[in-house]
């Protein structure tokens, strides 16, 4: 008995063209810049409503997967406060977890500070730091604005930072705090 195999022919487009495939890639190109530009604002937020940085990482990192996977086919202009709305369910969910969790897990929790190695990763020196000086001056301020964001409860501090830093509207806003 013979194999067969199916071919299809190189110059079969398959129903697509030159227009679908452009304009397929502007889309990927303006969904990759929208998240460029919000995924430094978004860390921040959820470093700021975890206090950790590696937990932060994580929840936009999943934020921006569930976003892609849910929103990406809405108009650009709807996508800001759909991220928001998606970062902030996650973040909701990370407290949710964490407090069901420190319930159930309290006699295990062990001090971090407690850790006998060293990270050399964390030890390595940041070549893009601006140098003590600048650092010391901004610093201070960062510290100071730090300390009045944690103070804010959850909410309040959402919305100081969508409509500060993201600049969203009030319309937006709602949307995106639900």
């Amino acid at each position: 008995m013979a194999a067969s195999t199916h071919t299809i022919p190189l110059n079969s487009s398959l129903g697509w063209t030159d227009q679908h495939v452009n304009a397929h890639t502007t889309h990927e190109r303006a969904l990759d810049t929208f998240l460029k530009t919000v995924e430094r604002r978004a860390l921040r937020m959820a470093e700021l409503a975890t206090g950790q940085r590696d937990e932060a990482l994580d929840l936009v990192q999943d934020a921006m997967f569930g976003f892609v996977r849910h929103y990406a086919q809405k108009p650009a202009a709807e996508w800001a406060p759909l991220f928001y709305r998606v970062l902030d369910s996650r973040l909701n969910d990370w407290h949710r977890r964490r407090q069901v969790r420190s319930r159930w897990l309290a006699v295990f929790t062990r001090d971090p500070d407690a850790d006998d190695e060293a990270d050399e990763i964390a030890q390595t020196p940041d070549l893009t730091e601006p140098g003590p000086l600048l650092r010391l001056s901004g610093g201070e301020a960062a510290r100071d604005l730090d300390a009045a964001l944690r103070r804010l409860p959850l909410r309040q501090r959402q919305a100081f930072l969508l409509r500060v830093w993201e600049g969203l509207d009030v319309a937006e806003t709602a949307l995106a705090m639900g």
